[in-house]
């Protein structure tokens, strides 16, 4: 036993355990690559060539993201890096799984800050409707707006528009350059409509009347599309639960002929199955449900 041919029978099994940690490294390398790539955009440099506005920016906002933007980078890096994790331990591609790891926070924030902003349809129409009620009080348009945006306080983005608006107003500028200047910078539509209105009651000199005559005109205009988009919505609610489970059934239909048919497993479990035949139906599955949805809002607008 002391000369050098002495029996290992363990000695075999290195390698192994060399080659599961040379996989685990280069996948957490692969990660910060990733990582590094996301985040060097947002880098603090002084040219202003790298100064390019976050896609999530706007979305983050509406969803009342407080915190700063680096902290969701991070939170995206850490999906990524729990994606490339999973994908040692799964079959699936792993430039799959970290691809959707990546884009999974932009879509559950886009999701919430579209819900937000449904919701903020609502607080429009009511702000305008305590705008009318101030111009038939006597109170002036400005007064009457500072009256409707104190009590839509609880929805920031309803009264956000109308805010910057009166904000450059007490700045000096005219009250019906400030509402257009405002109204071209609001995403939403029924806001831009409301503002080009007031603008335009502005513009003509309306007295307090008259002007509360036409903001009850704009805000019956904002009630009727709400009720149309609601019907809309009522009768389209069917069509997308039957799509939702059309493209649930296949992958569970695929699932159990696996399960049920071995040649069906076995040549999923191939390179071309993994590589090429799941990532071509779940693309598929995705872009049937992205063009419903995009077919019904669409409709809704």
């Amino acid at each position: 036993m002391a000369g050098g041919g002495e029996h290992r029978p363990y000695a075999g099994e290195a390698p192994a355990a060399t080659r599961v940690s040379i996989i685990a490294v280069g996948a957490i390398a692969a990660a910060l690559a990733v990582i590094c790539a996301v985040l060097a955009p947002f880098a603090r440099v002084e040219s202003a060539t790298m100064r390019v506005a976050h896609p999530d920016r706007r979305a983050l906002d509406d969803a009342n993201w407080r915190r700063p933007i680096w902290h969701w980078e991070s939170l995206r890096a850490s999906c990524i890096l729990g994606g490339a994790l999973l994908s040692l331990a799964t079959p699936l591609p792993p430039v799959l799984l970290v691809a959707a790891a990546g884009l999974a926070p932009s879509i559950v924030v886009r999701s919430r800050a579209g819900a937000v902003r449904s919701r903020a349809h609502l607080a429009t129409t009511h702000l305008l409707r305590a705008t009318e009620a101030g111009l038939r009080s006597g109170a002036s348009l400005p007064e009457a707006l500072r009256r409707a945006c104190g009590a839509a306080s609880e929805n920031p983005i309803a009264r956000r528009p109308f805010v910057d608006a009166l904000r450059a107003f007490d700045l000096g500028a005219p009250l019906d350059r400030a509402l257009r200047a405002s109204a071209d910078g609001a995403t939403d539509q029924r806001s831009r409509i409301a503002l080009d209105t007031l603008a335009m009651g502005i513009a003509s000199r309306l007295p307090y009347d008259r002007a509360g005559i036409l903001v009850a005109a704009v805000a019956d205009r904002l009630t009727f599309e709400e009720r149309l988009d609601e019907e809309i919505r009522a009768r389209t609610a069917g069509l997308r639960s039957q799509v939702l489970l059309l493209a649930l059934v296949v992958p569970a239909l695929a699932a159990y002929l696996a399960f049920t048919v071995p040649s069906l497993a076995a040549t999923l479990a191939q390179p071309i199955g993994r590589f090429v035949l799941v990532p071509a139906a779940l693309s598929l599955e995705v872009i049937g449900v992205i063009a419903s949805r995009r077919a019904i809002e669409g409709a809704l607008r």
